[in-house]
């Protein structure tokens, strides 16, 4: 096996620069001089080099981001399957070093050896979660000769703190009518969810959970731990109960801060005494969703999720219930047009002067158009570069499509090739959100 050094060095809106930068997505860094580069619109740049005399080689990916899964390593995990196993075959297990946290951003790095052209490559794969983003970046190569690029390339990268808005200039459907096809999911573990005006309800036998819609009130950001979870309770809670005992805020503060509030209350709507407990895991990206548990007693909820504890870690079988957030669709589901926007930019100060040192900028528009007859239109506008320098590129496509399942989607041409991508919904108040490939989408007309 090839012997790359596992490294992680990448900047969060650098306020120095003195080489030449270059951005695709949210990635910005020094593009390694004389490698050939190709830009795939929607996916990644590249930077390829060879030596046909010394039959070696080596490429970097800079990769479009993707959905966040809400942790790093289930982002690394999720990547590593994606762009390494399933593209080059990869069956070890990768060596992995431990989580960095850069600002904002968190990374991840593995490495592990693969078989090409009768010898022994490596993949290196860094990856890198913030703000509900994942960004990755792919090496391969059989030589140790590229270490160095490599390495000097990764300590060049800089992440962008993105702007994203999911544009829907007017709601068609809402959330909880029924002419969406799918408004339950049942899980193969026994849970259930069901779309609802102000949350999505899980249910398994008598156990409850509410996943909370975002709440402007309730999500504030406060300062002070135990002051932002008292104000989520009274929000989100206190209105649906009439009396509290037991009454507890257990707030973990950490890397990861958790909030975490339970008592014994009587229920409004059916007048029963049940055991209540908020909790929300505030990851470092900046996501994290309050969940409600609502259980007969505390003995049922921590015999299905464990007792309270001090750690900030073992919370996983509380935190996964946001995850269950989660639709099928009908093929009908997807007529009108859908659209992602993206908008991001990174100054650069000089250093040694405190003078402007530009500024680079990238924005991108994707929309999906389906049209009777399981017919659609795709189309993907990116701008990026120096203010006064920007350069924009466009690819669409038109094609058929199919639904396979209610959770997959093929695309008969995206870029010239068919693309099969998971689908479903996610919802908000009021509105369905369509994944596609990991990516969200808002109906407008």
């Amino acid at each position: 096996m090839i012997r790359i050094f596992l490294f992680i060095s990448f900047h969060v809106l650098a306020t120095t620069s003195f080489a030449q930068k270059e951005s695709f997505d949210l990635t910005t860094y020094t593009s390694p001089k004389a490698w050939k580069k190709e830009v795939k619109a929607g996916s990644h740049t590249s930077f390829t080099i060879t030596n046909k005399q010394k039959k070696t080689y080596c490429q970097i990916f800079v990769m479009l981001s993707t959905a966040s899964k809400g942790d790093i390593k289930q982002d690394f995990e999720s990547q590593w399957r994606t762009l390494v196993v399933k593209q080059y075959g990869v069956t070890d297990s990768a060596r992995l070093t431990e989580p960095t946290t850069h600002g904002s951003w968190q990374a991840l790095a593995g490495i592990a050896p693969f078989s090409f052209n009768n010898g022994v490559s490596t993949a290196l794969l860094t990856t890198m979660s913030g703000y509900n983003k994942a960004v990755s970046i792919v090496t391969v190569t059989n030589s140790e000769d590229y270490i160095p690029a490599i390495q000097k390339f990764l300590e060049s990268v800089e992440m962008k703190t993105p702007s994203t808005n999911i544009v829907v200039t007017k709601t068609v459907n809402d959330a909880v009518s029924n002419k969406f096809t799918f408004s339950t999911t049942n899980f193969d573990d026994g849970w259930a969810s069901t779309v609802k005006e102000d949350w999505v309800e899980v249910t398994k036998g008598t156990n409850r959970v509410l996943i909370h819609y975002p709440n402007k009130q309730a999500d504030v950001y406060n300062s002070v731990l135990m002051d932002g979870l008292k104000n989520a309770w009274n929000i989100l809670v206190a209105p649906r109960y009439s009396t509290a005992t037991n009454l507890e805020f257990k707030p973990i503060i950490g890397w990861q801060s958790i909030e975490f509030a339970e008592a014994d209350m009587t229920e409004n709507a059916s007048g029963k005494m049940v055991h209540v407990v908020l909790f929300k895991m505030n990851y470092s990206n900046g996501s994290g969703k309050y969940l409600e548990f609502i259980n007969s007693s505390k003995q049922s909820f921590e015999s299905e999720f464990g007792p309270y504890h001090q750690s900030s870690f073992g919370w996983e079988k509380m935190e996964n219930m946001a995850f269950r957030n989660k639709f099928a669709v009908g093929a009908t589901d997807l007529a009108g047009k859908w659209t992602n926007n993206f908008s991001g930019a990174i100054q650069y100060v000089n250093a040694s002067t405190g003078f402007d040192a530009g500024m680079d900028t990238h924005a991108s528009a994707e929309n999906y158009q389906f049209i009777p007859g399981n017919l659609y239109k795709w189309d993907l506008a990116v701008a990026s570069g120096a203010v006064g320098n920007i350069k924009f590129q466009s690819v669409k496509s038109s094609g058929k499509f199919t639904m396979d399942g209610n959770w997959k989607v093929s695309f008969s041409d995206i870029e010239g090739k068919p693309r099969n991508y998971d689908v479903y919904f996610s919802c908000i108040k009021g509105l369905r959100i369509l994944w596609i490939d990991n990516r969200a989408f808002g109906r407008i007309e």
